[in-house]
C-alpha cells in the first residue's frame, strides 16, 4: 500500500549539503519503506508567511497521507521576524489546512550562537513551545526536534555542515532528524493511523 509523505519546510528541509537531492530526502529514503513516496516541498529562506502562500500548490495538491511541517528558523531571525503570536496563528492555520491527523509538526533545531548572529536559542525554544502547544490542542503528531537536538552534549558539533554557519547542519543533524521522522511514521503505521484511502 503506497503512502505519500510531503516534507514541508525551509532550507533545513530543502538543503542538499553537496548531494544531488535534499539531504533529508536522501536519509529518509534509507530509513523508510520503499512504499513511501517522499515529496520534498522545502524552499530556502521561507517563513510561515511564504509557507501559507504556497501550501495549496506545494502540499495539498499532492493529496498526501502525512506532511512534516518544519518552520521557525527564519521566523525567529532578526531580519525576517514573524512575531510569536503571528507565527503561532500561521502554524495553526497550516495544520488546519492540511488536516491535523495528517500533520507532523516539528520544532526547529537549535543554533550555534557563536556562529549565528541573527537567531537565539531562547527565541527558538519559545517558538518551539508554540508549536508544541498547537500540536497538543489540534491533536497533531509532534516531534520535538529542538529539545532532542539541544539536549545532546555535542549539539554544536552536530550542527556542522558544508556552510559551517551554526544554522545549516550536515549529515549528523539530518541523521538525527530523519531518525525521529522515521520512528514517528513507523509508530503511526503500526497503530493504523496512516493508510492510503482508495481514490486518493
Amino acid at each position: 500500500m503506497l503512502m505519500k509523505l510531503v516534507c514541508f519546510g525551509d532550507s533545513i528541509t530543502a538543503g542538499h549539503e553537496g548531494l544531488n537531492e535534499p539531504m533529508l530526502t536522501a536519509f529518509l529514503k534509507k530509513k523508510l519503506p520503499p512504499t513511501v513516496e517522499i515529496i520534498n516541498a522545502g524552499v530556502s529562506g521561507d517563513t510561515t508567511v511564504q509557507a501559507l502562500a504556497r501550501i495549496v500548490t506545494d502540499v495539498i495538491s499532492h493529496q498526501p497521507d502525512l506532511v512534516t511541517v518544519l518552520f521557525g528558523a527564519n521566523d525567529v531571525a532578526t531580519h525576517k521576524r514573524v512575531e510569536q503570536d503571528d507565527f503561532a496563528h500561521k502554524i495553526d492555520k497550516i495544520a488546519s489546512l492540511i488536516s491535523p491527523k495528517k500533520t507532523i509538526l516539528i520544532t526547529p533545531a537549535p543554533v550555534d550562537e557563536s556562529l549565528e548572529q541573527n537567531r537565539t536559542n531562547e527565541d527558538l525554544k519559545a517558538y518551539s513551545d508554540c508549536i508544541k502547544e498547537i500540536a497538543q490542542r489540534r491533536d497533531c503528531h509532534f516531534i520535538d526536534f529542538f529539545t532532542t537536538f539541544f539536549s545532546k552534549p555535542d549539539y554544536q558539533w552536530r550542527l556542522k555542515g558544508t556552510r559551517d554557519d551554526g544554522l545549516h547542519f550536515g549529515e549528523k543533524g539530518y541523521d538525527l532528524l530523519s531518525d525521529l521522522i522515521a520512528e514517528k511514521i513507523a509508530a503511526l503505521t503500526k497503530a493504523g493511523s496512516v493508510f492510503k484511502q482508495s481514490g486518493n
